[in-house]
């Protein structure tokens, strides 16, 4: 194994919880606060300088193909901005380096993720920055109705008790022409498909007792995870309209682990005990010029990333 791909594993390893654990092993129960506040995605990294910072933003960014497309952190000139689930302020850096916000706003649950937010942006010159700890499950953004034009939140309402509830105040703060850009976990993807319905729960047997549902969770951010979804893409938009927006899907992003599961799928469609459901998604996958699969024309990775304006009167 080459450094490259080490460095890789690692990084998945420590943020998204790749290397599993058979369902035998003891499972804490945990708190979203305590967990997130245990685990970090730079687990816990205290980054020394501006150069460290923006080079671990642009390896995190490039793990995740064109991700940096889908929920882009320039451009952003003049605007207030909310970073919902800001973790150790990844983003917060993009939006400080690559725009000009009126305002930056970081939100998070983690005590332990706004230090290290506050410190890394420290590093990255003066900023009109605010961080604001909630309390997970609160049904309330402490801001004022309609004063955020830009809401930005990177995979953190799958791991929330109450998405529609976080929606619904995300539309009470924000402007009425602003936009949510955000993502959540892609049911149509390599990751469940392949990594969990195959490769853990037939080949390795890691939690083959278990549903779909709760192997996916425990493979996405670690086994201890409390809670972590995944959306077809109409039921996401569904769960917006609900709440009172105009959603559009904008596509997803593939991580390069799936990428490097891709020669499996031969060895999974082989197996009969691999569902239907399962065969007939790993059957149907095309590939683009960068080598991708496609589901249903669209890219079949973890990372959904969608789109909001607010809808009609509520």
């Amino acid at each position: 194994m080459d450094a490259v791909w080490q460095s890789l594993k690692e990084y998945f390893v420590a943020s998204r919880g790749v290397s599993g654990g058979d369902s035998s092993a003891r499972r804490r129960s945990l708190t979203n606060t305590q967990f997130w506040t245990e685990r970090t995605v730079t687990n816990h990294h205290v980054f020394v300088s501006r150069e460290e910072s923006l080079d671990y933003l642009d390896w995190r960014n490039s793990c995740y193909l064109f991700y940096d497309q889908f929920l882009p952190l320039g451009g952003h000139d003049g605007l207030t901005i909310l970073d919902y689930g800001c973790g150790p302020g990844h983003d917060l850096v993009g939006f400080a380096e690559w725009s000009k916000p009126r305002g930056l706003i970081g939100v998070d649950i983690s005590p332990a993720s706004l230090a290290a937010a506050r410190h890394r942006l420290t590093l990255h010159g003066r900023l009109p920055l605010q961080l604001l700890r909630i309390q997970d499950g609160s049904r309330v953004i402490p801001l004022q109705d309609g004063c955020v034009d830009l809401i930005h939140s990177s995979g953190v309402l799958h791991h929330a008790p109450n998405p529609e509830e976080i929606l619904s105040e995300f539309r009470r703060i924000l402007k009425p022409h602003g936009r949510v850009h955000l993502m959540v976990y892609n049911y149509n993807s390599i990751w469940l498909h392949l990594y969990v319905a195959y490769q853990r729960q037939i080949r390795d047997g890691i939690d083959s007792d278990l549903s779909l549902a709760e192997a996916f969770k425990r493979s996405t951010d670690g086994p201890d995870c409390p809670i972590s979804r995944c959306y077809r893409p109409q039921e996401f938009l569904a769960l917006a309209t609900r709440c009172g927006f105009q959603g559009t899907y904008q596509g997803a992003a593939i991580s390069l682990f799936e990428m490097s599961l891709l020669p499996l799928r031969y060895q999974a469609l082989a197996s009969q005990r691999l569902t239907k459901e399962h065969r007939e998604f790993l059957k149907s996958l095309r590939f683009d010029e960068y080598d991708r699969p496609l589901y249903d024309g669209n890219v079949a990775g973890i990372d959904a990333t969608y789109m909001l304006t607010k809808g009609g009167a509520r």
